[in-house]
């Protein structure tokens, strides 16, 4: 299994980031074909109570390296990588990985 994670910054308004991204981006990733599972989490705070490094968490379980660049390669994961620039103010990581 391979996991496509995405770590959100604290973005600039969040209010606008909210707004943005389940009337904007959220319709546009859901297009998205191949997945086997996705999670999406708003965090909260570190296990210390503190700020957590990051705001939210998009991951997207694939069954293979394959699938994933078949999705990422398809017009809907070209639209909505293309999107990110018009909401995540505080910035997106990418990473993928092998889920053990």
């Amino acid at each position: 299994m391979i996991k496509l994670t995405v770590l959100y910054g604290h973005p600039i308004d969040v209010l606008a980031f909210e707004n943005y991204y389940t009337n904007n981006h959220l319709p546009i990733a859901a297009k998205l074909k191949g997945h086997e599972k996705l999670e999406l989490t708003k965090l909260t705070s570190g296990p210390d109570g503190e700020k957590p490094a990051y705001y939210r968490i998009a991951e997207f379980w694939y069954s293979s390296p394959e699938a994933m660049q078949k999705s990422m390669n398809s017009t809907e994961g070209q639209a909505t990588a293309a999107d990110l620039s018009n909401f995540a103010t505080g910035g997106a990581t990418l990473m993928v990985g092998v889920v053990e």
